[in-house]
């Protein structure tokens, strides 16, 4: 059988309605490759699955989705491997379910590097997009590949930050098909990591945003890495369920500890309380997984980011970090605002009463500190130090 025979058979059987995964993956352990399972008898394909699965196995393939997935691959930068590909990531061979297949935009070899993930809320607050990017950009510039969801908040974040990074690389695992880019603002961002990196999903092209969809291919992005970052999370976040599904193979579980009134540090703290390694530099991370520094990568995290880089095509010149105003250099009223805000979050009547200001001074001040990056305004009317 050719090499495209022997994909549109992958491609067959992967994109039967109604024969999932497991199903998939019970066939192929039963028959060795999908071009057995097809040639096989009614009786023989009975013996592994029930009638209504067998009916569709041995009925005429889609012959035009098979078509279009191939010409997908044949396009430059596009690719698919199969679980019998050489190509295929090891680390993935190494989880209960691996997919049986993926499509894959972007250089297929950065698949097999050694990677950690970092994940975290879509409605990440200023300072956690900024230890995202800050501590990607580390763990990157350090030979790391970063491996996130290309979702709102920290993921994006994590892609930026290692981006960021003349050599850095990232993985970016989807929960689309992979000619689909969710959510769309991230059109720019996708396009880089293409070029630079690479994106990949076990959904079939054309495959939309369903809410399902995300929670399953976490287990890829804690499957591609030697470890999961989680750098801001609520209690019910699906960075949590990455975590859990990180700790299930075998994988280390940091998480960066954020302010006790914060909700989105409590999911973080939870991981803490459960073992998870707490980290405050990215040298944590990588003295945890006895990973050799360069001599030229910076040891500790980068303070904070006060410009957030712009995606797109000068990019990859663009620096991520713009220093901050030195304290000493602020105007007193400004210095004793930031000292009265503290680390918390914190709503505007009490930092009046903190400060002794009028309301309309104290916004003043606040909006000018906000512009410098200092501070960052939260939902329900709150501001947080940065």
């Amino acid at each position: 059988m050719s090499v495209e025979d022997d994909l549109a058979a992958w491609l067959r059987l992967t994109l039967l309605p109604g024969v999932g995964p497991e199903r998939q993956r019970s066939l192929l352990a039963a028959f060795g490759l999908p071009e057995h399972i097809f040639a096989a008898s009614r009786s023989a394909i009975l013996a592994v699955v029930g009638a209504e699965i067998a009916d569709l196995l041995l009925a005429p393939p889609d012959q035009a989705r098979i078509d279009a997935a191939r010409a997908w691959a044949a396009e430059p930068g596009n690719h698919i491997i199969t679980l019998a590909d050489p190509d295929y990531p090891r680390a993935l061979l190494e989880i209960a379910d691996p997919p049986v297949l993926l499509y894959v935009k972007g250089d297929p070899a950065l698949l097999a590097t050694t990677a950690l993930a970092l994940v975290g809320a879509r409605s990440a607050t200023p300072a956690g997009v900024a230890n995202a990017e800050a501590f990607a950009g580390s763990l990157a510039a350090s030979g790391l590949t970063i491996v996130s969801g290309m979702a709102l908040g920290v993921d994006a974040a994590a892609h930026r930050g290692a981006l960021a990074q003349p050599d850095g690389k990232t993985i970016a695992v989807i929960g689309t098909g992979a000619d689909r880019v969710y959510p769309a603002k991230h059109q720019a961002l996708a396009r880089e990591i293409a070029a630079r990196g690479v994106i990949i999903s076990e959904y079939p092209l054309g495959t939309p945003a369903l809410p399902h969809n995300f929670p399953r291919r976490n287990r890829l992005i804690a499957g591609l890495s030697r470890g999961v970052l989680v750098v801001e999370a609520a209690v019910g976040s699906g960075s949590l369920i990455t975590a859990r599904l990180a700790t299930e193979c075998g994988r280390e579980v940091f998480a960066i500890p954020g302010s006790i009134h914060s909700p989105l540090a409590r999911g973080c703290h939870r991981l803490i309380r459960d073992g998870a390694k707490l980290v405050e530099t990215a040298a944590d991370v990588l003295d945890e997984l006895a990973w050799a520094r360069p001599p030229e990568s910076p040891r500790d995290t980068p303070k904070r980011a006060t410009t957030r880089r712009r995606v797109g095509a000068d990019s990859a010149s663009a620096p991520l970090f713009t220093p901050p105003a030195a304290a000493v250099d602020m105007p007193p009223q400004h210095a004793a605002v930031l000292a009265a805000l503290g680390h918390d979050p914190l709503d505007i009547d009490t930092l009046t009463a903190r400060c002794g200001l009028t309301l309309d001074a104290l916004y003043a001040i606040l909006l000018a500190l906000e512009l410098d990056g200092q501070v960052g305004r939260l939902p329900g009317g709150r501001f947080q130090r940065l």
